[in-house]
């Protein structure tokens, strides 16, 4: 119920006010059955204008940081996230993040989508970074479509580093769904999940535009973004086995 009311009520209609998302391809989400969404990861506001678009209930992987809050302000942003499906993962941990992908697997299971950012954190400047094998091993595993998401607009109504929201113009973009069977029986194969990881970040690449960026973006937000050796600037090209 919570759910449904922070959707309708309290937060669906200002947002919709400020953003005006228009909406492409949403006949790609199946009415019923599990689904992975992966999106690209522009703004803190992309978790709220994806589930604003599509009728069905998407659980998203949250950072851990988000439950851990003291306080008041702790527990009412712990108790809103966790009122709107949000499941916490601790990126800090390697044994928390393997029960966060055992609790994707279970919500898969029953039926649900599950929404990912593969990038694993918001874009630094606006471009597509390398994504995290997390989503491959997932999707091999379950053997669940995965639909990639392009979000197109959120970094302008939520800058990024600020609370604040402007109005602007969102654009949700869902592509077709990506089926990964030919790959049965190769999940836990490292070269296998870096070409499935690679084959979806290429297809948000396409859908939004974005230019690519061969490094993790939680490398440059850290300060240690790796370079090309010849020219001295970021890495910035599409790795050869995204086709697959």
């Amino acid at each position: 119920m919570w759910y449904w009311l922070v959707k309708y009520v309290f937060f669906g209609p200002l947002l919709a006010l400020i953003g005006r998302p228009k909406v492409e391809g949403l006949e790609n989400i199946p009415d019923d059955g599990a689904a992975i969404l992966a999106s690209n990861h522009l703004a803190v506001m992309d978790s709220f204008y994806l589930p604003l678009v599509v009728r069905r209930r998407i659980t998203f992987l949250a950072k851990s940081e988000y439950f851990t809050g003291t306080g008041i302000k702790g527990w009412l942003t712990r108790s809103f996230y966790t009122a709107v499906g949000q499941v916490p993962i601790d990126r800090n941990d390697s044994d928390a993040a393997q029960a966060a992908l055992t609790t994707a697997q279970r919500i898969l299971g029953q039926g649900k989508l599950l929404g990912i950012y593969p990038e694993g954190t918001r874009s630094p400047d606006g471009r597509l970074y390398k994504g995290k094998t997390g989503l491959a091993r997932l999707a091999l595993h379950t053997g669940v479509p995965v639909i990639p998401v392009v979000m197109v607009g959120t970094n302008v109504v939520n800058p990024p580093g600020t609370k604040m929201l402007r109005f602007g113009r969102v654009t949700v973009r869902f592509g077709e769904p990506m089926d990964f069977s030919r790959f049965d029986g190769m999940a836990d194969n490292r070269f296998i999940e870096r070409a499935v990881t690679d084959e979806v970040i290429y297809e948000l690449m396409r859908l939004s535009g974005q230019e690519y960026v061969d490094i993790y973006a939680a490398s440059v937000k850290n300060g240690v973004p790796q370079q090309d050796g010849a020219t001295g600037q970021p890495v910035a090209r599409f790795p050869e086995t995204a086709a697959g």
